[in-house]
């Protein structure tokens, strides 16, 4: 039966507890008295929120498990505000100290959250030191904890290193010599390492082994790992080789028919190359194909400062004549050309006095043509652009004549790299030299097209009616 109402209810050990500790409560004075550190307050344990929600007449079978409940729940709220605190005191005076410094790289520190990431260590202390005290009469739930605090310091620390290795990388990569020998797959393939003997602690810890036996046992599971980390194991000697010997770093200009890639390197990782074609679109490459296969860099042009022109311009062999006097004044009057025809006709002079009178036959003496006359004009008009690099190779060569004509090939390297004032300057040059080749009696060969066959119909047809 049910006692009577107001009748005093049998009080449990934990209950007697809480009223002994409330009874022998120092009073506010003596709580707070200077020096007196601990004070005979009732902590927050389970056994004292058990005796007090018993006090609250709640069910004698709850009070136990919302008291494990609600001293949990108030580590977690330390744990929660020790990390808040440490992260406003970095964000609000580690960093402004780190942002007001002279130096540059320490900025890194805040840009790779270095010191954030110290900061859960706090949390992990505030549960390392009161978890034993606070369940102290629960050793199994204590060590839980214990457990949880380790398997997250761990954690924690490869966080750390992983902010580390990243910050160590950028202020690699700002100076010159990172530039050119970019740390990016050397980090990651650390990063890999450095992962998989934390995992391995993690499992140790988790299991209560040394982990010392589970690395005994990776010699079983090698060839395993082999399969699995292919790719990376080969990508990290590719990267290696990459390095060592400078054949590609980020913002090369490589060419790679085979596996589609024409444009700028965006980003050379520990197991594939990132290409952003011209057209916009991203190839991927796994690193060890840039050993294995062949490809073109245009890093040397860009260092160079000269970009090349190789351009052959297709004369139609008809037009091939010697030059007779008529045309040779009218050379002479292209200020371009006379000094090569100062020379070249002395040269021809002495020649010809040798032949005597044979020289009414054009076969038998030296005499000008116009289309060595105009690959001189070429040479000349090259030598004074502004755009043309002087101290690199220039040339203008005939090449051998084949159906479509013959080819004069222009070579010479522009002085500007970028594509678009390249561009420009190629087919200024080239606009000038077609527009010329009449001047010299020369014309451009090109295929006969529909016009030309229906012009030469029209006029065959009219021949036929005229005879």
């Amino acid at each position: 039966m049910s006692a009577p109402l107001g009748a005093e209810r049998a009080r449990t050990p934990q209950a007697d507890e809480f009223y002994l500790a409330i009874e022998t409560a120092p009073s506010e004075n003596e709580a707070l008295s200077i020096g007196s550190f601990e004070t005979k307050t009732p902590r927050m344990t389970p056994e004292f929120l058990s005796a007090y929600l018993e006090n609250l007449q709640m069910p004698a079978e709850l009070t136990s498990l919302l008291g494990l409940l609600g001293a949990t729940l108030y580590l977690l709220v330390l744990a929660l505000l020790a990390n808040f605190i440490a992260k406003r005191f970095i964000a609000y005076v580690a960093h402004p100290l780190i942002e007001k410094t002279a130096i540059t790289w320490d900025d890194l520190l805040i840009e790779h959250n270095v010191l954030v990431r110290f900061s859960h260590i706090v949390p992990a202390a505030i549960v390392h030191f009161v978890a034993p005290t606070l369940f102290e009469d629960y050793p199994a739930l204590a060590n839980v904890f214990s457990q949880l605090v380790n398997v997250y310091l761990i954690v924690i620390v490869l966080l750390v290193i992983d902010a580390t290795l990243n910050f160590l990388r950028a202020f690699w990569e700002r100076s010159p010599a990172g530039q050119r020998y970019p740390a990016k797959s050397f980090v990651q393939a650390a990063k890999l390492v450095i992962n998989l003997i934390g995992l391995i602690f993690i499992l140790a810890t988790i299991i209560d082994r040394s982990p010392i036996v589970l690395f005994s046992g990776l010699g079983a599971v090698t060839a395993i790992l082999l399969l699995i980390f292919k790719d990376a194991i080969l990508g990290l000697v590719a990267g290696f080789q990459l390095s060592i010997n400078n054949m590609v770093m980020v913002g090369d200009w490589i060419a790679m028919p085979a596996r589609g890639a024409d444009g700028d390197v965006i980003d050379v990782s520990l197991t594939t190359v990132k290409v952003k074609n011209w057209d916009k679109t991203i190839t991927t490459i796994p690193t060890y194909a840039l050993i294995t296969d062949s490809f073109k860099n245009w890093r040397g042009m860009k260092e160079t400062g000269g970009r090349r022109v190789k351009r052959p311009l297709l004369i139609d062999l008809r037009t091939l004549r010697f030059t007779d006097e008529a045309q040779l004044e009218k050379f002479k009057r292209i200020h371009l050309l006379r000094p090569y025809l100062e020379s070249k006709l002395q040269d021809i002079q002495k020649h010809n006095e040798s032949v005597g009178e044979e020289l009414s036959e054009l076969i038998n003496g030296r005499r000008l043509t116009n289309i060595g006359t105009f690959r001189a004009y070429c040479v000349a008009y090259l030598r004074q652009h502004p755009k043309v690099r002087q101290d690199l190779t220039l040339l203008v060569r005939q090449l051998a004549p084949d159906a479509t004509g013959l080819p004069i090939e222009i070579y010479f390297f522009c002085n500007d790299t970028n594509w678009v004032s390249y561009e420009d300057v190629q087919s200024d040059v080239f606009d000038h030299l077609l527009s010329i080749l009449p001047e010299f009696g020369l014309s451009a060969f090109q295929s006969p097209s529909g016009a030309d066959l229906e012009k030469a119909g029209i006029a065959m047809g009219k021949n036929e009616v005229n005879a």
